[in-house]
């Protein structure tokens, strides 16, 4: 299922055109060229959202199925936008007072959705492994909007967008991640994707939110923020997932603040050019003072303005026009 992308993208006669996969399901799976493809595109897509107009009629006659199974504000807005953007018709599904609820397995009511004929289905779902599942069963794209605390391939690619778009680059920079690492599938996928595309990448929290075996990532990891931010390039807050038992490995917000908190001050250990992200939503005044989140260096509203971008790219490069169009 391969797609072109030199129509929309820009992208240099000399650079593959093709996304390698029939799905996006994880990072793991896609190649440095796949992720290049995608940020490439992804800047043509940007320049569509910034016009009067702010839409096109690439995806005309697609149908996208967005099967959200978990709460969700930025990332279901932001592929609802996207597909509307690129004049794509969706459909909107949710567990509550859908057959699931009635004792339907998943895979059935793909199945049935299937029927209906779309040509990619976006899932969020509680269960690791879920759009997996699906992509190995169904023969339409599959496009992972986050399963578990597994991964959210998405978010690591507008993560690493708005990286590259503020520093130019992302080879050779320091990334600190803090917070709830364990139970982050944000986190999974960042690093992953910074580094495969050779970032130095380092990760910090409460040692009751650090993963077993989490050094096995080729990620650094420290016990201490300050160590963390000391030279970062990029720093990125990650909330405590209280409905993943996160809230269960500290005795307090005031004391995880107090310890692992963004402050002002703290800032400071950062390059002065560093840049501060956070993938929300922001639980201020626990892992992030807001004078930091709202403060000069903040990314965090272009991370969301990334996301509508990134998610057209990959509809575009997923269920697009073919080469041979």
């Amino acid at each position: 299922m391969s797609r072109r992308a030199d129509s929309v993208a820009g992208v240099p006669p000399d650079r593959p055109h093709v996304f390698s996969k029939k799905d996006l399901v994880d990072i793991e799976s896609v190649t440095e060229d796949d992720i290049r493809l995608v940020l490439d595109t992804a800047e043509s897509m940007r320049e569509i959202n910034q016009r009067a107009i702010k839409k096109v009629p690439t995806l005309r006659g697609k149908l996208v199925a967005n099967l959200f199974f978990e709460s969700s504000t930025r990332t279901r807005f932001s592929f609802e936008v996207a597909e509307r953007r690129l004049s794509a018709d969706s459909i909107a599904f949710t567990a509550a007072g859908s057959s699931v609820s009635k004792g339907e397995t998943l895979l059935d009511t793909a199945k049935n959705l299937m029927a209906m004929a779309p040509d990619a289905i976006v899932i969020r779902h509680a269960r690791s492994g879920a759009p997996h599942l699906l992509a190995r069963e169904l023969p339409c794209a599959v496009i992972n909007a986050g399963d578990g605390a597994h991964e959210h391939p998405t978010q690591a690619l507008l993560d690493a967008l708005t990286i590259r778009r503020a520093k130019g680059r992302i080879a050779g920079l320091k990334v600190s991640l803090c917070g709830d690492i364990a139970h982050s599938r944000v986190a999974r996928s960042n690093v992953g994707l910074l580094t495969k595309m050779g970032a130095a990448v380092t990760l910090c929290g409460p040692r009751t939110l650090l993963p077993a075996e989490i050094e096995r990532t080729g990620a650094i990891v420290v016990s201490r923020i300050e160590e963390a931010l000391d030279g970062a390039d990029v720093v990125m807050m990650l909330r405590v997932q209280r409905e993943r038992g996160g809230g269960l490995g500290f005795p307090s917000d005031r004391e995880y603040y107090d310890i692992f908190g963004l402050t002002p001050e703290r800032r400071k250990l950062a390059k002065k050019d560093a840049i501060i992200m956070h993938p929300g939503p922001l639980n201020r005044g626990v892992e992030i003072d807001s004078a930091v989140a709202d403060g000069p260096d903040s990314v965090i509203l272009d991370q969301v303005e990334n996301g509508v971008a990134v998610r057209m790219a990959v509809l575009y490069l997923l269920i697009g026009a073919s080469g041979d169009e």
